[in-house]
Parts: C-alpha cells; sequence; structure tokens
C-alpha cells in the first residue's frame, strides 16, 4: 500500500500514532447528531432543516455550510422528489368562483384563508382517494378526508371536520381548483351556509393553489411514494399519523421559520 501510494513506511506507522485532530472529534460528534436528527425525521430533512435543528432545539454550535459538507461527504441525502403532474378535472358544467385569491398566499391570522384539494394514493387495494384543508396562516391541516371514492361527500367531509375544529369566522375565504366536486352543490352549500367567500383557480393552472399543491406533494415525497401499502385501511392510518403526528406538529417549515405549523401558531397567539 505504501508503494502503490508513494509514501514512506515510517511516515504511514507515524500517522497511525498521532492522535486525532480535535477538528476531526468535533466533526464526528456532530455527525453523530446529523444522523440522529435525520432519522428521528424519517429521512425528510436536507441540511437547512437539520442546521436550524441542531441550533435551535439542541443549541449545537455549527454552521449550515459546515452541516451541509457533512452531509454530502457522508452521502447523507433527504428523500428526493418527483415531477409533478396535473390531475384536476374541470371540464364540467357547473359554475365557478372567481380567484379572489390571487396568489396571496401570506395571511396575518389564522382561520382567515383556507386552500383545499384532492389527491389520490394507490394500495393493493386499489385507489384511496385523500382531500385535505389548509390554513394558509400555519400551513396546518385543519380537515383531513379519506375514502375508496372521489364523490363529493369526500370533499365536504374534509371541509365540514375542519369547520367543527377551528370554528371560524364569518368571511373566511376557502380557495380550491375547479374541480367538480369544488364547483358541486354539496360543497357551495357548505360555503354558503357558515358565509364563507369562495375563490377558484384559474383553469389549468396549478400555481393558483399552489401551496396545496405543494403540501400534497410533500406527503408523496416523504411517506406515500416510500412505502407499498396493501389496504386502503394501512394507508388511512399512515397518512392520519403522517399529518397529525409529524406535518402538523413536528414538520419545520421554512416559511415559518422553521417552525411546525401548530407551533407557529402557539407562539403566534401567546405573542
Amino acid at each position: 500500500m505504501c508503494r502503490a501510494l508513494e509514501v514512506s513506511r515510517s511516515g504511514y506507522y507515524a500517522y497511525k500514532k498521532r492522535p486525532r485532530s480535535q477538528q476531526r472529534v468535533d466533526n464526528d460528534r456532530l455527525l453523530i447528531e446529523i444522523r440522529r436528527v435525520f432519522v428521528d425525521n424519517d429521512s425528510n430533512y436536507g441540511s437547512p432543516r437539520i442546521w436550524d435543528h441542531l441550533r435551535n432545539k439542541e443549541h449545537v454550535r455549527c454552521s449550515e455550510n459546515r452541516v451541509a459538507r457533512l452531509m454530502q461527504v457522508n452521502k447523507i441525502v433527504a428523500v428526493q422528489r418527483r415531477k409533478f403532474r396535473l390531475t384536476t378535472n374541470s371540464n364540467h358544467g357547473y359554475s365557478v368562483w372567481p380567484n379572489v385569491l390571487e396568489r396571496n398566499f401570506v395571511v396575518e391570522k389564522p382561520n382567515a384563508v383556507w386552500v383545499a384539494d384532492i389527491t389520490y394514493v394507490w394500495t393493493l387495494e386499489g385507489w384511496l382517494y385523500v382531500a385535505a384543508v389548509l390554513d394558509l396562516f400555519s400551513r396546518g391541516i385543519v380537515g383531513l378526508a379519506m375514502d375508496k371514492t372521489i364523490a363529493d361527500t369526500l370533499t365536504t367531509q374534509a371541509m365540514q371536520q375542519a369547520i367543527l375544529r377551528r370554528s371560524p369566522p364569518k368571511g373566511l375565504i376557502c380557495h380550491t381548483d375547479r374541480g367538480s366536486q369544488y364547483a358541486g352543490n354539496d360543497f357551495k352549500a357548505i360555503l354558503a351556509q357558515n358565509e364563507f367567500v369562495g375563490s377558484m383557480s384559474r383553469k389549468g393552472d396549478c400555481w393558483d393553489n399552489a401551496v396545496a399543491e405543494s403540501f400534497f406533494h410533500t406527503l408523496k415525497v416523504e411517506l406515500v411514494h416510500r412505502y407499498k401499502f396493501r389496504t386502503r385501511e394501512e394507508a388511512k392510518r399512515r397518512i392520519f399519523e403522517y399529518v397529525e403526528m409529524y406535518y402538523n406538529r413536528k414538520r419545520t417549515h421554512l416559511t415559518l421559520g422553521f417552525l411546525s405549523p401548530f407551533e407557529y401558531e402557539r407562539r403566534i397567539i401567546l405573542a
């Protein structure tokens, strides 16, 4: 080995006997903490979130560049995102609301603007459809419904759950895409009964409902694409646990200053 590397034997043995530098010791300790945070968050965190967690919650002194470098060298990589696919079918005979939201995704108080959307998840029993309602203020999921069909009841159940959970005031803006489940009479009736303001994306423009789309994209990257669900009930349980126990309460968001949705709301309310 010494001949191949063109170094002397005495130099190699001197290197073996030399104590590790303090920098290397510190990096080894930091790497242990990085791996622990990475595993605790199910491989979902990249270097910015891990650095923030170590700095603010573990009080570990380190730079973001140092964390990123150690992760790169040790091949610690967060789960990768897949490309977005448009799934909304807006070819129906229902009337639609104008786009009241106009991509204004920054909200100053909770229960002022909600966004809603639907996605689907494959199981060995067939498709499971998931409807969610998200509060733009904290990015928290306030309503969640899942079923084997994409009937109009899916979206109304998610909306009714959100209303019972949050008791929002009159005038709340509810923004959705133009899908028939949201343009239908049942969903519109709920909004009318509660005196909410309906808002819909422009046709074929997913960016008008980007926050809801982003949540489902995150759900699929961090959970759905990593597991093969045997039954719909198994998928329901795992999705519920992800949303209520991890996404709402633990997973930090860059737009919230590296806080979870519920922690962000708690700090604002107590402030």
